[in-house]
């Protein structure tokens, strides 16, 4: 009986690993996308108020939007912020459209659920092309404060990062992770935030802030009722931050 050398034994191993690495990929590629079963896509009306857009609320067995910009369904479907989208034309930001869109029976659409749904009407309708990367660039860090944390446990009854209302110089969640609140709290700050508080709960999370620092207020600044409605901070420095970067989207979505 020939002995098989222990080197070559490896050797096959490795090969029989690769191969099983190559084929659960090719399996995993061909799983169909989550899409919605039915979907209406269509230019916002003229007159259209973006002052007046909204979109459902996530585990209502629906999605829709009115009277929003390109970039707001983008922003709902890769959970990102708009300063996470890179290379986008002018008229992502002001051209409105309506969407309203059926899953298939018993997906509630939660949060988790729209998004590849929402990523495949995109671009379906919009022929939308993009890839995600990492660009290290200006913003924050979301810290804890010397003193520590001070956050209230999330309440029963909230869907994950609930927030109502979301007007500037408000800051009410609920069921909320540090993930979230960081991504809730750039478009005050003005930059991309990236959480480093180490914190890995829920938190219901309500403070009201000065949204116009050259205004005159009774009410602190963001950084200010920050720290005393939570313990937390903004520290400014360079952070990675994950980027959708648009490498083509047309502007008319194709027909129903």
């Amino acid at each position: 009986m020939t002995l098989v050398p222990q080197s070559l034994r490896r050797v096959h191993l490795v090969v029989v690993f690769v191969l099983l690495c190559s084929l659960f990929r090719s399996v995993a590629a061909q799983e169909p996308k989550a899409t919605f079963e039915v979907a209406s896509v269509r230019p916002a009306p003229a007159d259209a108020d973006p002052r007046t857009g909204l979109w459902s609320r996530p585990g209502v067995g629906r999605f829709f939007a009115s009277h929003v910009p390109l970039t707001r369904l983008i922003q709902l479907a890769y959970g990102i912020d708009d300063s996470q989208i890179a290379n986008k034309a002018g008229w992502m930001d002001t051209n409105l459209y309506d969407v309203d869109a059926k899953p298939k029976e018993g997906v509630s659409m939660t949060r988790e659920e729209l998004k590849p749904c929402l990523q495949a009407l995109l671009q379906e309708r919009f022929h939308l092309v993009a890839h995600m990367g990492t660009r290290s660039g200006r913003g924050y860090a979301l810290v804890v404060a010397q003193d520590g944390p001070h956050l209230k446990p999330a309440s029963a009854g909230h869907f994950a990062g609930e927030r109502h209302p979301v007007s500037s110089g408000q800051m009410h969640v609920y069921n909320c992770s540090m993930q979230q609140l960081a991504q809730y709290l750039a478009p005050a700050a003005g930059f991309p935030i990236a959480d480093q508080t180490g914190l890995t709960g829920s938190y219901d999370i309500d403070f009201s802030y000065n949204s116009d620092p050259e205004a005159e207020s009774d009410l602190p600044s963001l950084d200010a009722a920050l720290k005393k409605a939570t313990g937390l901070l903004l520290k400014p420095r360079d952070i990675p931050v994950e980027m959708l970067v648009v490498d083509s989207v047309e502007k008319v979505p194709t027909a129903n």
